[in-house]
């Protein structure tokens, strides 16, 4: 019996990538599976294969359970029937791994608003709708008084977390991504949800061409998606984590640092010499990736 024996967890952009390991990783642990995937090219723009129902028939063949979802992620349509087919198949949901994305990058004077609105569409609004989904379902559940131990986990970035130079579009959505993950853990614990994010790093289609040489692979992240996912995480909620090959890291964000209070309104002069104070007793920022390349 694995850790996520019985339970039924939808994984996004499962296809290929990420979403797929993190998929077969569910299954391997005795959770049965709903793999969403549109089946879109590296630019979210249409592709002639069907990579959802392979990773199903992966699954199926080493002894699992698993139904493949070919809608739209970013449409109110899509994501209601993402839950419904879980409900249908399985009459239950326990977990959701928000992963579909793709990538426009430019620099930032090139980017234009097509592609700014099309990566926030399908990371940003494909994390939200599927959760809002999600969470109606949950919360009717706890209101009819049946105990619900259920788990979201959303995949932002360290391009969201430190920036990335080319990605402006992408940066801003995994950015987004860590507010909507705190929000979540704030609003539904009370109805027994956990709502995490992890920001992986792995060698996939997205990740080749950026970072040619990454050695790490997505079954690396896989592990603390899975236990994130399930009643073993117990008491983790609102928490971001970084994965790369062995090395997990707990992400500590924006904190109050150095503070310096006048008691009354500051002149524009006065104001700019208490910020440069500030600062210099302020721990620098890390980099940003690419930065000085």
């Amino acid at each position: 019996m694995g850790i996520s024996d019985g339970r039924v967890v939808v994984v996004t952009g499962a296809g290929r990538g990420l979403g797929r390991a993190h998929a077969l990783a569910f299954a391997a642990e005795g959770a049965r599976v709903v793999v969403n995937d549109l089946g879109v090219g590296l630019d979210g723009r249409p592709d002639v294969e069907s990579p959802a129902a392979r990773v199903v028939e992966e699954i199926r063949a080493a002894g699992g359970e698993a139904v493949a979802h070919g809608g739209d992620i970013a449409t109110e349509e899509g994501a209601g029937s993402l839950v419904r087919t879980a409900l249908d198949a399985y009459g239950r949901l326990d977990a959701l791994v928000n992963n579909a994305g793709f990538l426009r990058d430019r620099m930032l004077v090139n980017l234009g608003e097509d592609d700014f609105d099309a990566v926030l569409r399908v990371h940003l609004k494909g994390h939200f709708l599927p959760l809002r989904h999600a969470a109606a379902h949950w919360r009717a559940e706890s209101k009819a008084g049946r105990e619900v131990t259920a788990r979201v986990v959303n995949t932002t970035s360290g391009a969201g977390l430190l920036g990335s130079v080319g990605q402006g579009n992408y940066a801003a959505a995994k950015a987004g991504i860590v507010g909507l993950t705190l929000v979540a853990a704030a609003e539904l614990g009370r109805y027994g949800v956990q709502v995490n994010a992890v920001a992986p790093a792995a060698r996939t289609r997205m990740t080749e061409r950026t970072f040619g040489d990454l050695k790490a692979l997505p079954e690396d992240v896989s592990p603390l998606v899975v236990w994130l996912g399930s009643p073993a995480s117990a008491g983790v909620t609102g928490r971001v984590f970084e994965a790369e090959g062995g090395r997990l890291t707990v992400m500590e964000g924006w904190r109050p640092g150095p503070t310096a209070d006048k008691g009354a309104r500051r002149t524009p002069a006065e104001a700019g010499e208490t910020a440069l104070k500030l600062l210099a007793e302020a721990e620098p920022p890390q980099p940003v990736y690419g930065a000085g390349e």
